[in-house]
């Protein structure tokens, strides 16, 4: 049986306990130092508490220490792990291989055990089969693939290691390889390795040819448009990926709440269509809430990506931000009122709804809708807006109201036999209960020995007593078993039965499938191919213990990070995307001339792209 986990984002302990009660399986969070996110960072009390809370559900937490590390903050970041470790939480999601060193030998005078499980961030570029076994040959025991890669690529790995694998399935995506990008560091002395990305992959470019003709003028050519593969979960399954990773460690509660529910729905109907290959990883069903609509959320436009092996139209040239829903086209407008066509007829309009169009000059302008009705929109501060624009709603105002009122409540199933012994004119009341996880309670309880009037009347307050909600438990009574009469039960006598078996229920601790981890060798041990293109580091390197591992695993010379990225002509960037087949102007794919040499402008500096035909990617480097 293949267990299917749902991995949520969370900025903080709030948002991470929403992400649970909306269906997560596991959530990923930031500790106070070295998450890939430097506005994200939590104290460790505060994932002490969420994993306590995610633990009820046998819900996982997984804590990122993601980023490159330098030799002077390698006994903190082994602290670090100590520490979130001894909180609860079930991994730490990697980048830098200095970990998987220090979780086996320690640092220093430091050799506490480390058993926490470690999975190999998307930040080490996994994209090759070779890729894979060097890092599960680590000691990793989750892999974190590439975005883009296809699901032919994904099965091959698969095939290439036995350790598990997650996959972005929703969110922003990076345009370069991931962890490999160094353009942020290069501009602005901001590391993407160290969580300070400046997303200079959202800033607008022109496009120059040789010569200095500019081809296209003032457009963010470097942004895609966010993954949704929530049509594709059943097929990313069946390739082998068991953990579907929504991206969003910045992005606001309703944002999370909206998309979670959304793909553990989907999840649900997999496991319903296939319950003899697939359950999901924790417990508890949710109810309640709202009716999630990703197209209503934070978008910059949909793409599958690479997820068929074939090229598509992945780019938001227009819109780095959020344009939301196209709701119609403008057919009149004066100094504070917008009057449109709407997309559909059954559109409503709500004031507070935030609009969004592409102005005449290309810059995305927005604006709040003070009073809507029908399809007027009216404005105190109307931009200039045309006949013909393409209106779009990027905050639904009802939606917003409805994502916060209507909570989803997360609760374990647990069943309960009641079964009611008379031993010489009293009674006694025998309750098993058992949770959908496993836990099982037997409670006796003393009933007396007065008889009930009416043996009917009694067992509907047993069965609407005890077969009530109680904490994070929905208690079903399933049988009553009994010889003739019953006893007499008050409701407050039945009350304290269920309260017994909640409290007894708590002090068993849910049962968490097992987590795989695998052994961490030591380096003479890991029998490495010895084949430098296999060593997936391309210089993610800043501290001498991660050097030495690519060292004897084989990598020949390493540049540390910082050199690298600020070396003349060094390679800044390389993605599969490429703006050349963006545009239609591909010499292999549209059979066009080739232009030549070609440039991207920003503020006065100058990017050349580079065409690898052979491997139908992209890189870019500082002229």
């Amino acid at each position: 049986m293949m267990q299917l986990e749902l991995l949520a984002p969370a900025r903080d302990i709030q948002i991470g306990i929403a992400a649970i009660d909306c269906g997560a399986d596991a959530v990923y969070i930031a500790g106070p130092q070295f998450g890939a996110r430097q506005a994200a960072g939590n104290t460790v009390e505060d994932i002490r508490e969420l994993c306590s809370y995610a633990h009820k559900f046998g819900a996982r937490i997984f804590v990122t220490l993601n980023t490159i590390l330098y030799d002077d903050e390698l006994e903190d970041a082994y602290r670090l792990m100590l520490d979130v470790q001894d909180a609860g939480a079930d991994a730490i999601i990697v980048q830098d291989m200095a970990i998987i060193e220090m979780a086996r030998n320690g640092i220093g005078n430091m050799r506490q055990e480390i058993r926490i499980a470690l999975h190999a961030s998307t930040q080490c570029a996994i994209r090759t089969p070779e890729q894979a076994r060097f890092l599960e040959n680590l000691g990793f025991s989750r892999l974190i693939l590439e975005r883009g890669l296809s699901l032919d690529q994904i099965r091959a790995i698969r095939n290439a290691v036995t350790c598990e694998l997650e996959f972005f399935v929703h969110g922003a995506i990076c345009v370069c390889y991931s962890g490999q990008c160094y353009l942020s560091e290069r501009i602005a002395g901001r590391s993407a390795n160290r969580g300070a990305c400046i997303q200079a992959c959202r800033s607008r470019y022109d496009l120059a040819d040789a010569s200095g003709k500019v081809l296209v003028k003032d457009k963010a050519l470097l942004s895609l448009k966010d993954y949704n593969l929530k049509n594709r979960l059943a097929e990313l399954a069946e390739a082998g990926i068991t953990s579907f990773k929504i991206e969003g460690r910045l992005k606001n509660a309703s944002y999370v709440k909206n998309v979670v529910r959304d793909y553990s729905i989907a999840l649900d109907e997999i496991v319903r269509k296939y319950p003899d290959l697939y359950q999901r990883e924790s417990f508890g069903s949710v109810s309640g809430g709202f009716v999630p609509d990703t197209a209503k959320t934070f978008n910059r436009g949909y793409t599958e990506l690479y997820i068929d092996g074939q090229r598509g139209k992945w780019a938001s040239p227009d819109a780095a931000k959020s344009m939301g829903e196209h709701i119609g086209d403008v057919v009149s407008s004066n100094s504070s009122t917008v009057i449109i066509h709407p997309s559909h007829k059954s559109l409503v309009l709500n004031n507070g709804d935030g609009f969004s169009f592409v102005a005449k000059d290309g810059s995305i302008t927005g604006f709040r809708g003070d009073v809507c009705e029908g399809f007027s929109i009216r404005s105190r501060n109307l931009p200039a807006i045309y006949k013909g624009a393409r209106l779009y709603r990027n905050i639904n105002a009802a939606f917003e109201k409805e994502l916060e009122r209507q909570a989803c409540t997360r609760e374990i199933n647990v069943t309960v036999y009641m079964e009611v012994l008379r031993i010489e004119g009293h009674w006694n009341l025998k309750a098993t209960a058992l949770s959908e996880d496993g836990r099982k309670v037997i409670s006796i309880h003393d009933a007396g020995d007065q008889a009930a009037n009416n043996r009917e009347r009694m067992i509907g307050m047993i069965e609407s007593q005890i077969g009530k909600t109680i904490g994070h438990y929905r208690f079903h009574v399933d049988r009553i078993e009994y010889s003739d009469d019953l006893p007499f039960m008050s409701a407050s006598f039945l009350n304290n039965v269920r309260r017994e078996i909640a409290d007894r229920l708590n002090g068993i601790p849910c049962n968490k499938k097992d987590i795989l981890r695998r052994e961490i060798k030591d380096l003479s041990e890991r029998g490495f191919c010895k084949d430098p293109k296999n060593v997936p580091y391309s210089s993610n390197v800043s501290n001498a213990l991660a050097e030495k591992i690519y060292i004897e695993s084989g990598a020949e010379t390493i540049e540390p990070a910082y050199e690298l990225c600020h070396k003349k002509d060094a390679e800044l960037m390389r993605t599969r995307y490429c703006i050349r087949y963006e545009l239609g102007m591909c010499p292999k794919h549209h059979r066009c001339k080739d232009t030549g040499p070609l440039f991207l402008l920003n503020n006065g500096q100058k990017f050349a792209l580079g065409f690898d035909c052979r491997n139908c990617e992209m890189t870019l480097s500082e002229v």
